[in-house]
């Protein structure tokens, strides 16, 4: 592949609001051992990362950055020199939780969305992963770059391809959450589980992830009934049961257990439902020796009392991000269709925008940030 010096990008000076952007041209990256250079094909644009730049969600990121992190599907443009399976050429995901090799459980962050607020880990990537891939090109750590199979995902599908498109492959890093969340709990096939809340991109995915390892039923809860009901058609019926959040916590959790017992409940609440009641409703509905998964960003104590942790032997487990192979995971259940994408899966492409139309981008994603709605960059 025949690379230009140069490449344009979307660069951020600092946090601001509103976040002063500007395309500029700047040198490809050089390609060192232990990374990838990535050609872009499309990467996603959400609320909350234009939140993030504006300084809103008090995530802390290194000044003069370009924007975006992984969340990527892109070509491979240049191995690094101790590259041995990705080839020039190759479709790939680029997936956003960084962690240091020598010391992945201390050093961890998000690309492109946070540092991971201590000394060491902000030192880290201020010297080696600031930049991200709102550009033509970006320049991945060799760990985060997983290989696809593009004839099986992008084929049609009279050829035994399943006829996704590139922007519809945007939903794997986001269902690789998910995964990391019901795999922390160790969801088994037949199992019946919550979801609370299910009608945001992450909570929303994490009925498909739970859907596609096996779960017997899966109920999904949230304020939003239309998309409930929306997600809910798309699956056989009984599959997928749903109770609207009414803020009633003794009555949503008999509600939530009305199908029998609940054996594992995730949790990825944004910050907004600080002081929701459903935590504790949904604690309540788990049945003896249940799970939870919490990976939200809720900002209070523990909806759960210590008494009835103990006298319930409830398993709570924090899960931020994913584990490692887990990357290898959720692809494969794509690959093999187990795991849908695209429209057959309830999401849609609502957007597609170049560099210099990242304000109508995130204006864009502002009206959509509900489950089902996906906003692209194409470079």
């Amino acid at each position: 592949m025949s690379l230009p010096t140069h490449m344009r990008a979307l660069h951020l000076p600092s946090l601001s609001s509103p976040p002063q952007i500007t395309l500029r041209t700047l040198p490809l990256p050089p390609v060192v051992p232990g990374s990838v250079l990535i050609r872009v094909l499309a990467t996603q644009i959400t609320q909350k990362s234009h939140d993030i730049y504006s300084g809103k969600v008090g995530f802390t990121l290194p000044s003069d950055i370009i924007l975006g992190g992984g969340y990527t599907i892109g070509r491979v443009a240049q191995p690094g020199p101790d590259t041995t399976s990705l080839p020039v050429g190759k479709l790939v995901m680029v997936q956003s939780f960084l962690r240091a090799r020598d010391n992945p459980d201390e050093i961890q962050a998000v690309w492109g969305a946070f540092d991971g607020g201590v000394p060491t880990s902000r030192e880290w990537i201020e010297k080696n992963w600031k930049n991200g891939s709102f550009a033509e090109y970006v320049l991945a750590p060799l760990e985060n770059v997983e290989p696809l199979d593009e004839e099986r995902l992008c084929g049609p599908k009279e050829e035994g391809g399943l006829g996704y498109s590139v922007e519809d492959l945007l939903q794997l890093p986001v269902q690789l959450v998910a995964l990391g969340g019901w795999k922390g709990i160790g969801l088994q096939a037949g199992e019946r589980v919550i979801v609370a809340p299910a009608t945001g991109q992450y909570s929303g995915a994490a009925v498909e992830v739970a859907v596609a390892m096996g779960a017997g039923q899966v109920i999904a809860m949230g304020r939003n009934v239309e998309v409930l009901k929306r997600i809910q058609g798309l699956y056989p019926k009984g599959r997928i049961q749903i109770v609207p959040m009414t803020g009633d916590e003794e009555g949503d959790a008999q509600k939530l257990m009305s199908w029998g017992p609940v054996d594992a409940y995730i949790d990825v609440s944004p910050a907004a439902a600080t002081g929701s009641t459903h935590v504790s409703s949904c604690f309540k509905a788990l049945r003896n020796y249940g799970r939870a998964s919490l990976m939200g960003t809720i900002a209070e104590g523990l909806a759960a009392t210590y008494a009835m942790i103990v006298w319930k032997s409830l398993t709570i487990k924090g899960q931020y991000m994913y584990d490692r192979a887990d990357a290898r995971h959720i692809v494969r259940m794509a690959e093999s269709g187990v795991l849908r994408l695209g429209p057959e899966s309830g999401v849609e492409v609502v957007g597609k925008f170049k560099l210099d139309e990242i304000d109508k981008g995130w204006e864009t994603a502002a009206k959509n940030t509900e489950f089902g709605k996906t906003i692209a960059l194409a470079p």
